[in-house]
């Protein structure tokens, strides 16, 4: 078309049907079925459910039901608008998965494969829901739990567990990210309390946080502390970070703080340095180990259906060699995931599991994740880049999970020192002066 010189002739030069809204998918592609209606589970080839106890088989049932109900049909709508479902919260606070492990306090005390399961099926259809839970329950709330004092775990666990009230964790800073335990936010004892000046970024949740978990260094120790900030108080704000590509609906936001005062009864008292942050970090790593593996059974199972839906050359896509060949790829893949998750799970139920283990499972299992997204990818061809299908929106979702909670490399650096005893995560100082 020839580009008119000013805004109303464009208007006028441009078609008459310029503007109309896009066809919905499924008349604009009637030969297969979009996510919004999500397939059935076919991803459990080694009958992995057969772990599980009955309990463990009923929360599975019920958190899967109603996540393809409530969730499924709108993801994609809001995906693409990087907004959050706020509408959706009081269905997931139903479910009674909200403080996972905790015991008391209103929390449902799951068992850790219970809580892994959940998480796992809420991912299988949306990733974002599932991380919205992880950061509220399996770090806010746990450390609540292990760190908070008696008060505290009542005040503020049985709103929390019911999704009444929402929380996020503010660990990760601008400048210390991997080297968290660096951190520069600052609490300076005050009368009465505690005055709060830095600034974080990354925080899930961070924006529309009832509970604000905050982590900073005690200028008299020059020690690590947690403190609880409870949203609107002076000298707080949390603005949304825009233009991600992952994880969209989750409300990553900017942390500010300046001369925020805590009072005495909402500083952890649990929480005395930086490794007081494992005991929480151990549970959630495993948690999120489970989150890609969640998201593989979901692209499998939308594969799955595609693939005998979809026909080309006069045969359904699922009739091809190389196509059976990265379908079975991508299910064996998911297997390993699944009882390498699951193996993490028990060790940490027996007490056995240690902080290579779980990096190794959580380093692991992302990277086969990866493998196989990009794979469902392929398989779904031009419906590989719509979020209607699932896939792309997957693909995406999953390089944050690849990131947080410890990149690859980070999570690779944890094994390597536990299993040879030398720490290589920072660089040899250099001399001076060259050998050569």
């Amino acid at each position: 078309m020839t580009i008119p010189p000013n805004q109303d002739d464009a208007n006028k030069a441009r078609t008459t049907y310029f503007n109309l809204p896009a066809l919905d998918v499924s008349l604009a592609f009637p030969q297969a079925t979009p996510a919004a209606i999500f397939p059935p589970c076919t991803s459990d080839y080694y009958q992995s459910n057969d772990l599980l106890t009955p309990e463990e088989q009923a929360l599975r049932m019920r958190v899967r039901q109603s996540v393809e109900k409530e969730v499924a049909p709108i993801m994609a709508e809001y995906w693409e608008k990087a907004a959050f479902p706020f509408h959706i919260i009081p269905k997931l606070g139903a479910l009674r998965i909200a403080g996972g492990t905790i015991k008391g306090y209103g929390c449902p005390g799951l068992s850790i494969t219970a809580s892994a399961i959940a998480t796992a099926e809420v991912a299988r259809v949306d990733a974002s829901c599932s991380t919205f839970i992880l950061v509220h329950s399996s770090l806010a709330m746990l450390t609540i739990a292990l760190c908070g004092s008696e008060a505290q775990k009542q005040k503020y666990l049985p709103s929390l567990a019911e999704l009444k009230t929402v929380a996020c964790w503010a660990l990760t800073e601008p400048n210390y990210g991997s080297d968290a335990s660096a951190l520069k936010t600052t609490a300076t004892r005050v009368e009465g309390g505690w005055m709060l000046d830095g600034q974080k970024r990354w925080i899930g949740n961070a924006t529309f946080a009832d509970v604000l978990i905050i982590f900073a260094r005690n200028t008299t120790t020059n020690q690590i502390n947690g403190y609880i900030v409870n949203k609107n108080v002076p000298g707080l704000k949390a603005t949304k970070i825009e233009n991600k590509i992952g994880l969209r609906m989750v409300q990553n936001g900017d942390i500010l703080l300046k001369q925020v005062f805590v009072p005495d009864e909402d500083r952890l008292p649990g929480v005395n340095s930086f490794q007081d942050t494992n005991k929480v970090l151990a549970v959630s790593r495993v948690m999120v180990s489970w989150q890609p593996i969640g998201i593989s059974m979901g692209v499998y199972d939308m594969c799955h259906r595609y693939l005998k839906e979809r026909k080309q050359f006069g045969a359904p896509l699922a009739a091809f060699q190389i196509n059976q060949e990265k379908l079975v790829h991508m299910l064996g893949n998911v297997q390993a995931m699944i009882l390498i998750g699951w193996r993490l799970c028990k060790l940490y139920e027996t007490g056995k599991m240690t902080p290579g283990q779980a990096s190794m499972g959580k380093s692991w299992i992302t990277v086969k994740a990866r493998e196989t997204v990009a794979l469902g990818r392929e398989l779904l061809g031009g419906n590989g880049i719509l979020s209607d299908f699932l896939v792309a929106k997957a693909f995406c979702d999953l390089e944050p999970i690849y990131t947080y909670e410890g990149t690859y490399d980070i999570n690779s650096l944890v094994t390597g020192r536990e299993i040879t005893g030398f720490a290589s995560f920072k660089p040899a100082a250099s001399s001076k002066r060259s050998r050569l």
